[in-house]
């Protein structure tokens, strides 16, 4: 059974993609809730604050983010011929890892 890791990491670049418009809408709307003059969410004891809110947000674009980067790199050395090559030894990453995480660039005794 031969792997299509072309079409692995695109889906993960989409997927990140994705999730970033996501977060820019829910950025929006916490820029628009943090506007209200009236809010006072701190004091609001039934449920998230606006801070905590925006902490999860940029919490989780900063992870869609590497997620991002991570694909395209990825996307780019297979490209290049160099996927499956670990950047750091030049040994081949095994089959295993590049399944659990499309996206290695190292072999797991580089990645310790």
């Amino acid at each position: 059974m031969t792997v299509d890791h072309a079409a692995i990491l695109q889906t993960l670049l989409r997927e990140a993609e994705t999730r970033l418009v996501h977060l820019d809408d829910d950025e929006r709307s916490l820029l628009r809730d943090r506007s209200d003059a009236t809010a006072d969410d701190e004091h609001d004891p039934e449920g998230s604050t606006l801070s905590g809110e925006w902490t999860r947000v940029d919490a989780l674009r900063r992870g869609a983010e590497l997620d991002r980067t991570d694909a395209a790199a990825a996307l780019e050395r297979l490209a290049e011929g160099s996927y499956g090559i670990c950047v750091v030894c030049g040994a081949p990453i095994a089959a295993g890892r590049l399944e659990a995480r499309p996206t290695a660039a190292t072999c797991i005794a580089c990645a310790r």
